[in-house]
Order: C-alpha cells, then structure tokens, then sequence
C-alpha cells in the first residue's frame, strides 16, 4: 500500500512498532518496577512515590482483589480525580487480571448507574468526594459487589490529615454518605500486605481498558481496549516522542499530568507513555485552579506537557506562567481538541517550544496522527500516521480517495479498539470491510502524507476536548414534562473551544430557563449542560420531519 508519510517521518522514527516486545501492559510495569525501583514514580500535592513503592501498593491491592473471587477479565472502575491512587489502582487492577474502568468523578447518579450497569461491574474505587452519587445509585445498580473509599489526603503523609480535614470541614467539599458496605483504601492496603498475588497469564487479546465514550452516537459505550492495543500505542508513543526527549541528559522526564486519568488521552500520553520510559508522573489534580497549578509547574524542571487547547489557553493568560523555566521542556503535546494557532504562536513565544498537535480518539488508544516532535514551528496540520498506522480518507461508500480528496478519515493499526462492548451493531457501523475504524471525522491528506481536519461529525460538540452528542441532551431535556421538542448544537466559546447550546420549544408556556436549567443540572455533567438556553416557536426540520441542526448553527436572517 502506498504510504506517502513515511518519507516525512523525522530521522529515527520507523515505519512499525513491535508490538510483541509485551505481553501485556503488565509487562510494561513489571520492567519498570524492575529497572526503574529507586526512582520517583509519581507525584502530588508535594508527595511522592518511588516505583518500588507503587509495586508494592499495586501488589497488595491487586492481592485482595484476588480474593474476593473474581474472574480473570472481570470489570473493576475507578471513579477519583488525578492523585496518588490513581496510577496505583490502574497497575493493580491490571497485575490482578481485570480490566479497568475509567469513571468520570463528575458524572451524575443516571450517567453513573448507566456506566456501572452497562460494564457490569463488580468493584469500585472512588474517592469520598463522589461517595454519595453512588450511594443514589446502590438500588438500581445489579452486578456491583465492593466498593472501596479513599480520601484524597491517603496517601500524602502528615499532610494528607490536613488535606481531609480542609475537603470534609473547611471547604465542604464531601458531601454526606453512609454505605455500610464499604471498605477503606487504607484498610484494602493493609489486608492485602498479608496475602500474596497470583501472576495471571495475559495476552495481547486480553481486555485491559473499558474506555467509555459516545463513538459516533450519543449513547455511551466502551471502547474495549485490549492489553495488545495499550502495548502498541505506548511502543508508537516511544518510538515518536524519545527522539526528541534527550533521556542521555535527562533519563526521568517530568510529565505534567493535568489531564484527567479518567480520558483516555492522560491515561496513555501520561500515565502508561511515563511507566515506559521510567519518567516522572506529576499528577494535577485541580487544573483549574490555575494559579496553584503553576506554582507546582516552578518546582519540577517539567520536560513533557501534554494538554487541549483550552489549558494552553488558561496558562498563557496568567502573568506567572511567563516567569517559569521552561529549559527542560521538549515536547508540548496538543491533543483532544483543535488548537487554534493564536494559542499556539503564543505558547512558541512564551516558551520556545512549539505545540506538537496530535489526533486520536478513545476507539485508537488513543493516538493515530502526529507531527514529528522536531517541528521548529506550528503546522496547521494535525499530523502524520503514527508508526504502524494506515490511514485512508474514505467517500461514503468506505472506498479509498486519492491525495488531496475531502473524505471521512479512516484509521488501522494495533491500538485500534476490537469493538464496542456488547454493541455489535454499533461496531459494525464504524468497521470497513478491509479493518479500518471511521472515525466520523472528515479530513484531507496532501502529498507528504500529513492529515489536515477539516471538519467533524456535523452534530458532535467538542467542550474543552470532551465529546458532547446533541441527542444526550436533547434525550434530557425531553424528560422535563413542559419540554415539547429541542435541538443542541455547539457554539463558540474562548475558554472551552465549544459550549452547549439549546433551542426548547415550551410545551407549556410557564416553562422558564432558570426551571430547565436546575432540572438538567440533576442529568447532566457540569460540560454538558447547556450554556445558553434559546426558547422557539418551532424548529427547523426536513421533510421527513428530522430537526435539521445546522440551520441551527447558521445565523438567523
């Protein structure tokens, strides 16, 4: 086949990765704890671990998972923000044999339950923050056995008294639970001191990740991602980034890790990519918090930032983020959403390092294109297949375009997802015949093999690298009894890319937005939920009766 990007592939980088060089992601951690065991693993909030502190962590966890009688493959969320536990409980719940899924802490108790009950489940961690969503969702839920509760100060020492004290006391940030069944991370921590872990045999077909996402349709499923696709996307990460990371001089990297472990895109370019190279994992726990955030950026000489726009965004407009030492830094990695080329001129002139903008997706591990690290300048592009990757622009039929032609871009290669979790139908849809995902994006490859996105599914909304479906929304505001119809579309937003924009007609006409809005606030996560609220008479629609969304997006005349 013919693949016009190789030859634009920086000195070193090769054509394929080999995949076999593991197992299993267990493999990837095994030789880290193994060559890297004196060495900062992880860090937060002050606090760190060593990666012969993280073995043992894992292990002990992993242990007492083991007992409870579970079956190799069986589910096991995570439910926290970016802290300590996090890496810890992704390596144990992988040593033990099951798969992890990764749970939004922001979801409210319908998405939770919907998540929960579609992987079916059978332990949770989460972090006592989010303890009380779901216990609103213990009698609806069928497969969930144990739960575990961590606090989010477990693990930092001293300090880590202080910290709960300020979340559940000063800053009433835990809201009330009480679930009798529970056990402490503290406690599993300590049962599993005492019990030995029993290696599990895993390979490259094993589930690893259930990594949930709305794919082409609103309805939120897992992309199963096997142990085989997490190995071959860290192996192109490696043989992508290395090159440009200096590791003769500086053997640890610093990864700054403001991306939620939760997405996909912190999971592999953060915590996976940084157990590989036996980097250091500088975990952020409120990105938001921007202020806060630089200064833990001004104590470690960072040398990785991965980020979406919308976060380049936030640093450069505060003062502080100028006066940083920005001579350890060698690859800023751009990902999740577009990044607007004002951010990125910006960010060159701040720093001196230009923004490697990169494109994956949950399905693909999740990345597939790249710019080569050693660009001196932004490109516009979104980048080149990765190593091992094809990618085809494909017409609405699945046949391949030629160079230069405007089509749907396919992906194929090893971090491809096998499919849906139990959605056969929906994984057929984005399959071609000849193995290449659709990715619903619609793109155009020039003649040195660099792919360039010029649109997206035309109904999808992209709030701050998140995918946001019209119809979750709309399905929504449906259930509010003086809704009649609604539409969502995406509109522009200088802090998050897009915010969700919703057109109501009233079946009752003492329908107010402030009413709409609460009754949302209660089915929705924070990005979700409308920003503005438009009523209407009617809604533009075709003449099979289907609301025709972008003459939404299209100014009135």
């Amino acid at each position: 086949m013919n693949q016009p990007w190789l030859k634009s592939y920086q000195a070193g980088v090769p054509a394929t990765v080999n995949v076999e060089e593991y197992a299993s992601v267990v493999g990837i951690y095994d030789e880290a704890f193994e060559r890297y065991s004196d060495r900062v693993a992880a860090m937060n909030m002050g606090k760190s671990i060593t990666y012969a502190q993280m073995n043992q962590y894992s292990k002990h966890v992993a242990a007492w998972l083991q007992q409870l009688g579970l079956q190799k493959g069986e589910r096991v969320a995570i439910m926290m923000p970016n802290c300590l536990q996090y890496p810890i409980l992704v390596a144990a719940i992988l040593r033990a044999g099951y798969c992890v899924v990764n749970v939004n802490p922001l979801y409210t108790v319908t998405e939770l339950t919907h998540q929960l009950n579609d992987s079916e489940a059978k332990a949770i961690f989460i972090l006592e923050n989010f303890a009380s969503t779901l216990q609103a969702c213990l009698p609806n839920l069928k497969t969930l056995n144990h739960i575990v509760v961590t606090s989010l100060g477990d693990l930092l020492g001293l300090k880590g008294h202080v910290v709960n004290f300020v979340l559940r006391h000063v800053k009433k940030m835990v809201p009330v639970w009480d679930i009798e069944e529970a056990e402490s991370f503290k406690t599993v921590l300590s049962k599993g001191a005492s019990l030995k872990l029993t290696p599990v045999q895993l390979g490259h077909d094993d589930l690893a990740f259930l990594q949930y996402t709305g794919g082409t349709t609103g309805v939120s499923k897992g992309a199963t991602l096997t142990h085989g696709n997490l190995v071959a996307n860290v192996l192109q990460a490696d043989a992508w980034c290395t090159p440009g990371l200096d590791l003769d001089k500086n053997p640890s990297p610093v990864f700054v890790c403001a991306l939620p472990l939760y997405h996909i895109f912190g999971l592999t370019a953060c915590a996976l990519y940084s157990v590989h190279l036996g980097g250091r994992l500088l975990l952020i726990t409120n990105p938001r918090d921007v202020p806060a955030f630089i200064k833990e950026l001004s104590k470690y000489p960072f040398s990785i930032l991965p980020a979406v726009n919308t976060l380049f965004n936030a640093l450069l407009n505060h003062p502080d983020f100028a006066k940083l030492d920005f001579s350890n830094l060698k690859v800023a990695l751009g990902g999740g959403m577009a990044v607007q080329e004002s951010v990125a001129e910006k960010f060159h002139q701040v720093t001196g390092v230009p923004i490697c903008e990169a494109y994956g997706l949950s399905e693909t591990s999740p990345a597939a294109l790249f710019n080569p690290v050693n660009l001196t300048a932004f490109t516009g592009q979104t980048g080149l297949p990765m190593s091992s990757t094809d990618v085809a622009i494909l017409d609405d039929n699945g046949q391949h375009l030629p160079l230069g032609e405007t089509g749907e871009i396919g992906i194929r290669g090893p971090q491809v997802m096998r499919g849906y979790w139990k959605r056969d139908d929906e994984t057929a849809k984005v399959m071609t015949a000849d193995g290449y995902f659709k990715t619903g994006d619609i793109g155009i490859m020039n003649e040195q093999g660099y792919v360039k996105i010029v649109d997206r599914k035309k109904n999808m909304i992209l709030v701050s690298g998140f995918n946001v479906y019209p119809n979750q929304i709309e399905d929504a505001a449906a259930r509010h009894p003086k809704v009649l119809e609604s539409a969502a579309i995406g509109v522009p937003d200088e802090h998050s890319g897009e915010v969700v924009k919703l057109f109501v007609v009233k079946k009752d006409s003492s329908l107010t937005e402030s009413e709409l809005m609460s009754f949302l606030k209660g089915q929705l996560t924070g990005y979700k939920r409308p920003k503005y609220i438009e009523f209407r008479a009617d809604l533009p629609k075709s003449n099979v009766g289907k609301i025709l969304h972008k003459d939404l997006r299209e100014p009135k005349k």
